[in-house]
């Protein structure tokens, strides 16, 4: 009797198992049928949305890896004349080019600053260009020039993006515009917290105050300068502009 409802057992587990792979296979053939037939009604549609995919990572892949690097390549090629004038303070040559450089193709005209943002925008030096072009147009006056450029510069160097916005900090304070100076110089402080670039434009920013008669505000710049950055140039001399605008302010 055992043996037999052991023999039952087997079938209906046999039974069982059997059923279970029928109905996964036949699942799977629902599944395919369905794919086909979505396929089918969808044809035109897949092909064209593959075609703009494959479209897409072609033109990507040829800004990235052909034409970008050739761009930047001649931008390097152009800002090497104008890094050389800069250098000697040859603000405008550098600004505008103009002037016939020797090549290793030949001689050409070289491109200045303001035409290398333009043309190679899309470069890091094109957009280094931008910081040039503005410090260039700073030292020739023309300070709301200036101001359109060094704010097109985007970097996060160290160094240069403080430099850049205590420029743009500079143009305002030529244009006696003393409360924009002062919101950039604050800004360029911060920008990179650092024993060099930080005092400056905290002394400036001070300096700015006093135009403005807020000794209170000049006076708490100048004493962190003291407390913070007592080692920096900026900060020789600091207890007599201290003692200054205490008198000033008439502060106690």
């Amino acid at each position: 009797m055992s043996e037999e409802i052991e023999q039952i057992e087997q079938v209906e587990t046999n039974y069982t198992s059997e059923s279970v792979t029928e109905k996964k296979s036949s699942s799977r053939q629902l599944d395919l049928f369905g794919l086909e037939v979505f396929y089918e009604n969808n044809k035109k549609a897949i092909t064209y949305g593959g075609g703009i995919i494959l479209s897409i990572i072609a033109i990507f892949s040829v800004y990235n890896f052909y034409w970008l690097p050739e761009q930047q390549k001649e931008a390097n090629n152009e800002a090497f004349f104008a890094q050389t004038y800069f250098e000697k303070d040859s603000f405008l040559v550098a600004l505008n080019g103009g002037v016939n450089v020797q090549t290793a193709d030949g001689p050409k005209v070289m491109m200045g600053f303001k035409d290398i943002a333009d043309t190679y925008s899309a470069t890091k030096t094109g957009k280094l260009s931008n910081y040039y072009a503005g410090i260039c147009l700073l030292r020739t006056g023309k300070y709301d020039e200036a101001i359109s450029y060094l704010e097109n510069y985007e970097g996060d160097d160290e160094m240069l993006a403080p430099v850049a916005i205590g420029a743009i900090g500079d143009a305002n304070m030529e244009l006696k515009k003393l409360d924009e100076a002062i919101k950039f110089y604050l800004k360029a402080a911060e920008k990179s917290n650092n024993a060099f670039t930080t005092p400056i434009y905290l002394k400036k920013a001070a300096f700015a105050y006093e135009q403005t008669a807020n000794y209170t505000e000049a006076l708490a710049i100048y004493e962190r300068l003291k407390n913070e950055f007592s080692k920096s140039t900026e900060a020789r001399e600091i207890e007599k502009y201290i003692a200054r605008v205490k008198v000033l302010g008439n502060i106690q």
